[in-house]
This record gives C-alpha cells, sequence and structure tokens, in this order.
C-alpha cells in the first residue's frame, strides 16, 4: 500500500512554495492517506527505544533541544508498517516530488522520531547546510491535543542580517507562519540563510507527548562523504543499529 498520499503531493505548486516568505516551505494537509496515517499511529515506536536528550549543549551558543530521539539506522527493528513508509520515502516517487519541489539532484534522506515533555523547546537555528530540507510528519491526535499546549513549528523571520552560526531568541524574530503538531499534515521547508524556524516551550500535563517523525533531505557535501567514509551517515550517527 501507498502512505503517502500522491493526489495531495502531485497538487502542492512548485512556484508557490519556492516563493514562499520568508524561505521557501509548505504545509500540506493530509499528507499520508488515511489509511496509512492509521497504520502509522498505531504502530508509533515506543518511548522506551529511545534516547533521552536533556541538556545537552549546542552549537553557536543555543539552548538544548531537550527531547526523546530514536534515530533510524539499518538493522532497526520497526513495526511492519513503518519499515514500509522507510521504504517509500527511499523510492522513486518522493525523489520526483522532491526534485520537483527542491531541484534536480539527489536526496540522501534520514529518519528520526522525536517525542518532546512538557517545558521542551527548540531554540531559534538555521539547519547545516548539507541539509536541503526537512519533512516533518505530525503524529498527535487532533481530539487528544489541545492547541493551548503549543508545539507549533514556527517559521520565523527577521527584519535584519543574522548569521547562522548564532543564536538569536524568539524575542529577536517575529513568526511568519505556525504548523503542526496534531493531526494528518507535514511540513516541508528548505535550508536557506535565512531559514530560522523552532519551538517555543511546550504547556503540556505531565503524560503528554508532542510526536513528530522527522526526514531530513541530505546533499552530498564533503562532511556527508568525510562522515560516509568513517561509517557514519548524514547526520553522524553510525549507519548500523548495535
Amino acid at each position: 500500500m501507498n502512505y503517502l498520499n500522491r493526489e495531495v503531493l502531485e497538487g502542492v505548486s512548485s512556484e508557490k512554495f519556492q516563493k514562499a516568505q520568508p524561505y521557501p516551505y509548505a504545509h500540506i494537509d493530509r499528507s499520508l492517506t488515511a489509511k496509512g496515517y492509521e497504520r502509522l499511529c498505531e504502530t508509533l515506536p515506543a518511548v522506551e527505544k529511545f534516547d533521552k536528550h536533556d541538556g545537552m549543549r549546542r552549537g553557536h551558543g543555543q539552548m538544548p533541544h531537550n527531547r526523546f530521539m530514536l534515530h533510524y539506522k539499518a538493522g532497526l527493528e520497526l513495526p511492519e508498517p513503518w519499515q514500509e513508509f522507510l521504504d517509500e520515502l527511499r523510492g522513486d516517487y518522493y525523489q520526483q516530488f522532491l526534485r520537483r519541489l527542491l531541484g534536480p539532484r539527489t536526496y540522501i534522506p534520514t529518519f528520526s522520531w522525536h517525542y518532546a515533555w512538557g517545558g521542551c523547546s527548540v531554540s531559534p537555528h538555521c539547519d547545516a547546510a548539507r541539509k536541503r530540507a526537512t519533512h516533518i510528519f505530525h503524529f498527535n491526535d487532533e481530539s487528544d491535543w489541545n492547541p493551548a499546549w503549543g508545539g507549533q513549528t514556527l517559521i520565523l523571520a527577521s527584519a535584519k542580517p543574522i548569521p547562522t552560526h548564532s543564536a538569536p531568541t524568539f524575542d529577536e524574530l517575529t513568526v511568519a507562519a505556525a504548523h503542526g503538531p496534531a493531526g494528518n499534515g507535514s511540513l516541508l521547508f528548505q535550508r536557506t540563510t535565512v531559514s530560522w524556524h523552532g519551538m517555543k516551550p511546550l504547556r503540556c500535563p505531565e503524560g503528554k507527548l508532542r510526536k513528530i517523525f522527522s526526514v531530513t533531505l541530505n546533499i552530498p557535501t564533503f562532511q556527508v562523504w568525510w562522515r560516509r567514509m568513517r561509517g557514519k551517515d548524514p547526520d553522524g550517527f553510525r549507519l548500523k543499529a548495535a
């Protein structure tokens, strides 16, 4: 079965995507088929399999991005629906979709699940240059997630140039758009020198988690090549699970 909703993806305008301000992005409602979304929600990886990132230092003086994280490596045991979905994301159709929006080249996808608890935030940042784009799929139940808890990925704009290797605060930026985290939808955005994004501190109660699945679309840079030579994927993780 197909998990990607091809009818919806084919309706995403490449011209509108590229002309979006302050940088290319698109919120894609119903980006997965109804049945595919249901199967993936029912078989989300258990948080017990994740690593907990709490207080880990980031470069350029940025605040820690606290969360539970599971990074995909070859050999990682996954429920059948998720393995099928990852196979589809590595296939020709998804590459064609990406080339139409991002430009004609091959993209190297890496995958990770992020679950965040109350108080977690993602400080404003621009991704590394090897990340041509990021595609975030939302996996919170609309009937079980209160919008007042936050959790939206914020598309941020600046009135003045800010070096990408720096740590601006939310007060230094303005919110151009906000997306997620509940329901069958996804956010695709392209990395540029002004592609600031983040998430303000979650206000969800204990026991609730913001759940997203992130696809990073890497391009072959020297960093990617060097990591590959050392047995690592573009994100710096070992290529195979222990």
